[in-house]
């Protein structure tokens, strides 16, 4: 199959386009940095460098690909994230959820690509009432806190437009991602205490190995209806569980204890709903429908291993379509 990945050399496209290319599809990939075209070459990718924010240069690379599906998968998350300035910190990525995915849906329905795929966030959007793990037919956040509504909006709008645009189109919520390339930042502010567990730590996560994420992405080029996928592990666990254990695999001081007030000071409204309040995400639709299966099925078996560890053990370069 002829595929085109939009923003190839972020944390999930480096793991995406060798999965692409060992499952024999031919692969075109972007990225906005020349150096990096090298990497998508040697990886046997045809590379393109791109600015998803401009309409006319992504026409062309779809123009000049030819694909059946184009994998949306263009971030741009600084190298240090303030919980206190959610929506600042996620400002560039949020403007290539809108602008960026209008771009490639134009590209792709003037080419007449069949399918598009786009990468969307499970997590700190669910809805933060009712039962304690949310499936794809739940509603999103209604109100969320103040500091997360324009990032809100940009994963509505990301997840509206390619839902309703004349082709088969598929949004992927993936869990909170760690694996090779994916843990530097977190790694980096637990080791400085920066990740507190406040309060009672009750906020829900769902996580996601990096190579699950890129594997599901595979699946979802190669079938399944069109939706709205949740792509998470089977292990959704609350704060409190989960931050101690991480901090102790990485060799991170044990985790801050704040109470609710200051914890609300430290890390803002954004950050206090997700360390209490936050819901995690049901798999079994993208299990069902997009016959997946995780070679990491629990954050326990991935933070013991290292973050940095592609494969558990004796599964290197193992079928995860």
């Amino acid at each position: 199959m002829r595929v085109l990945v939009v923003g190839a050399t972020g944390v999930i496209g480096r793991q995406l386009v060798p999965q692409l290319i060992a499952a024999g599809d031919q692969v075109s990939a972007t990225t906005r940095s020349p150096a990096k075209a090298d990497w998508l070459r040697a990886a046997g990718a045809d590379p393109l460098v791109v600015d998803g924010l401009d309409a006319g240069v992504v026409s062309d690379a779809v123009a000049r690909a030819e694909p059946e599906v184009i994998v949306h998968e263009m971030t741009a998350i600084p190298s240090k994230l303030s919980m206190r300035n959610f929506d600042k910190s996620f400002a560039a990525t949020n403007a290539l959820r809108t602008v960026g995915v209008d771009n490639v849906l134009e590209g792709a329905t003037k080419h007449g690509v069949r399918r598009v795929i786009v990468q969307s966030y499970a997590g700190w959007p669910n809805a933060r009432s009712g039962g304690p793990v949310k499936t794809e037919s739940d509603p999103l956040d209604a109100d969320p806190p103040a500091d997360q509504r324009a990032s809100m909006a940009a994963i509505q709008h990301l997840e509206r437009a390619v839902t309703s645009a004349p082709l088969e189109g598929i949004a992927l919520r993936y869990g909170s991602l760690y694996g090779p390339g994916a843990s530097a930042i977190f790694v980096s502010m637990l080791k400085r205490r920066m990740v507190p567990v406040i309060g009672d730590g009750a906020g829900i996560w769902s996580f996601l190995h990096v190579t699950d994420a890129a594997s599901a992405t595979v699946a979802a080029v190669h079938g399944g209806p069109a939706g709205v996928y949740n792509i998470v592990d089977d292990d959704p666990a609350t704060v409190a569980e989960w931050l101690p254990v991480v901090a102790r695999a990485v060799g991170a001081p044990a985790p801050l204890h704040l109470p609710v007030w200051l914890g609300r000071l430290a890390a803002g409204p954004g950050g206090l709903s997700m360390m209490t309040q936050v819901r995690g995400s049901s798999n079994a639709k993208a299990k069902r429908d997009l016959g997946w299966r995780l070679v990491w099925p629990s954050w326990r078996q991935g933070f013991a291993a290292g973050l940095d560890a592609a494969y558990p053990a004796g599964a290197a370069g193992a079928s995860t379509g």
